[in-house]
């Protein structure tokens, strides 16, 4: 299970990558890209799927599909908090946690 998994298992039940990819018709790579940029781009004063599509290529319909299956909005919103990279989030804390290995923290 991948770390995208696990925290869209807070954010919305029976959802996982690949559960998600086979649901859109995409691989489990191109929704994983997809589930990162949609998270980068939701706290922009951007559209969201739009930002995203420009960031992976990929169309806004299906981006808009994955925010559907996701559960909205407010879901996706969730999922972003949970993964920012400030120090709070998932990426943060793992960004700390690796730094700490590496001789940065101490």
């Amino acid at each position: 299970m991948s770390i995208l998994d696990g925290i869209l298992g807070q954010v919305t039940q029976n959802v996982d990558i690949a559960n998600l990819a086979a649901k859109v018709g995409l691989s489990p790579e191109h929704v994983e890209q997809a589930v990162q940029a949609l998270a980068k781009f939701h706290p922009m004063d951007t559209d969201t799927a739009e930002g995203a599509a420009g960031a992976t290529g990929l169309p806004v319909e299906k981006l808009q599909e994955i925010i559907g299956h996701i559960g909205g909005e407010g879901s996706l919103g969730h999922f972003a908090n949970l993964l920012k990279g400030d120090g709070e989030g998932v990426l943060g804390q793992l960004g700390g946690l690796a730094s700490g290995f590496l001789g940065g923290k101490s």
